[in-house]
């Protein structure tokens, strides 16, 4: 038994649960994968999940990718939030193949987070990786931690945003990313 899996049966035994009772058998087995494979952000970089698909392109008018869903844990109480990403660049020679944005999002939301943070690491790295004139992100994601405890409110959503480049500097760049993202 690996420590994770130690450790998740001693968490349902300090929560009072019978860890010999049928339905929990493989639990402790079952919740260390899974905790695994939701913070396997920590394992990968930027440079593998694009894995050089970035591309020479005479592209230079605004490029926006809509409603990247993801799932998240938050580093507070480790409860899941949930969303989707509205990503939006303005290519200076280079683009960046389409599905290494929804890669780029799994490798950052894939850690414990909050969304604030999550919202800048990922315009900084298709920042990073394009060498982009601006980039803008925009996240929406309900947080179960508001949902299915303390304040319980179900229909609460939270909006972040982060604008570099181009992006921050005109408002003109901003209103046109908005509008493209259905914001």
């Amino acid at each position: 038994m690996s420590n994770l899996e130690n450790l998740y049966q001693n968490v349902l035994s300090e929560l009072g649960e019978d860890i010999s009772r049928e339905g929990l058998l493989d639990t402790p087995k079952r919740a260390a994968k899974a905790m695994q494979f939701l913070t396997s952000g920590y394992t990968t970089d930027v440079n593998e999940v694009v894995n050089g698909a970035v591309f020479t392109s005479e592209t230079d008018e605004m490029v926006v990718v809509q409603g990247i869903e993801f799932y998240s844990l938050c580093e507070h109480h480790v409860l899941p939030f949930i969303g989707r990403c509205h990503i939006g660049y303005l290519p200076d020679g280079k683009v960046l193949g389409l599905s290494k944005f929804a890669r780029i999002v799994d490798m950052f939301a894939r850690r414990l987070q909050i969304q604030e943070n999550l919202t800048k690491q990922i315009a900084d790295a298709v920042h990073e990786v394009t060498g982009c004139r601006g980039v803008g992100v925009i996240i929406e994601a309900q947080h179960m931690c508001m949902m299915m405890r303390g304040v319980q409110k179900q229909n609460s959503m939270m909006r972040t945003s982060v604008m570099k480049g181009d992006f921050r500097a005109n408002q003109a760049t901003r209103e046109e990313f908005m509008r493209l993202a259905g914001l």
